[in-house]
């Protein structure tokens, strides 16, 4: 089947062509002669029929090649309830009300186009806060804005991280010493920066081990890589200079697969990366714009992206 595929994205110039899993979904769209459009979410439009449109161009010539990665046909305004069969959410957070608003929109086209993943769902379940359901396999986990009650925490817990809850790629994520010295300033920036409260978690020493990311396809696992600090840091992601390397899952990581992976299909999560630090802690489950495919399928010989696109076909076809 030739699918009529959109990725609503950032711009294709600002591409990272190693390891974006966005553009490796394309290079396997591309190979399978899907065609491929392109557009970014401040060009969504509902008009007065209910017809969501964007304006979009079309995608050529694909190839891992600096400077010479793409090139884009004459944009279109294309309706994408009745031009497009599948719409790759992939735009990178923060996770705000342009993004909510984004959300609401393609859900208007439910029964019409696949969207990936669910607007609704992405809507109702941004990583820090799906994670929550799962707290028998979580560190204790502390959501607030108030310096008290953090200073509370850490007599329980010593040593915490405070990470913004609606953050991404590892940006912004502070450890504070046991002392809590400079936690009433670091709170001053924080609650001056984000109106949503923040999440605070012992700090876990097991991170230098590894912080794994396991990607599931439609509630089932397809592969993991474990992500090393870089030096002088203690924040693992690849996006602040760790290190990955191939991995299996623990036992303890197959439990929490198992235990979330059946609700993961029921919410139309087709695409989630879950992080585990140390084998042991959930700490996220990230499903507004996962990475990790290109790793793994460069370490395991797999073809994550290939599944995806599987993944989808059997949901057009159900």
């Amino acid at each position: 089947m030739t699918l009529r595929t959109a990725f609503q994205m950032d711009p294709m110039e600002n591409v990272g062509l190693k390891g974006d899993s966005s553009f490796h979904l394309m290079l396997k769209a591309q190979e399978r002669g899907y065609d491929i459009w392109h557009y970014d979410v401040e060009t969504l439009s509902l008009d007065e029929n209910d017809r969501l449109t964007a304006w979009a161009h079309p995608v050529h010539d694909l190839q891992r090649v600096e400077g010479a990665h793409f090139r884009f046909g004459e944009a279109q305004r294309i309706d994408l309830g009745r031009d497009i069969d599948v719409v790759m959410m992939r735009q990178d957070p923060p996770f705000h009300v342009g993004y909510i608003t984004a959300t609401h929109l393609l859900e208007r086209i439910e029964g019409e186009t696949l969207v990936v993943n669910n607007p609704v769902s992405v809507r109702n379940a941004p990583e820090k806060v799906l994670v929550l359901d799962y707290r028998e396999y979580m560190p204790p986990t502390l959501i607030t804005r108030n310096v008290d009650a953090i200073r509370d925490f850490q007599k329980d817990h010593g040593t915490v991280v405070i990470k913004p809850l609606h953050g991404n790629g590892g940006k912004a994520i502070f450890r504070i010493g046991a002392d809590g010295d400079n936690l009433g300033a670091l709170m001053e920036v924080f609650n001056g920066t984000w109106t949503e409260p923040h999440m605070v978690q012992p700090f876990l020493p097991e991170v230098a081990k590894g912080d794994k990311r396991i990607v599931l396809i439609d509630g089932e696992v397809a592969g993991a890589i474990n992500r090393k600090p870089g030096e002088g840091e203690f924040r693992s992601n690849l996006a602040q200079g760790g290190s990955a390397e191939a991995s299996g899952l623990t036992k303890r990581e197959e439990e929490i697969c198992a235990a979330m992976g059946p609700r993961l299909k029921e919410l139309g999560l087709i695409f989630v990366g879950i992080d585990v630090i140390g084998g042991e802690w959930l700490t996220e489950i990230n499903v507004t714009s996962p990475t990790g495919i290109v790793a793994i399928d460069e370490f395991d010989g797999a073809d994550t992206a290939g599944a995806i696109w599987d993944a989808c076909l059997g949901r057009l076809n159900t």
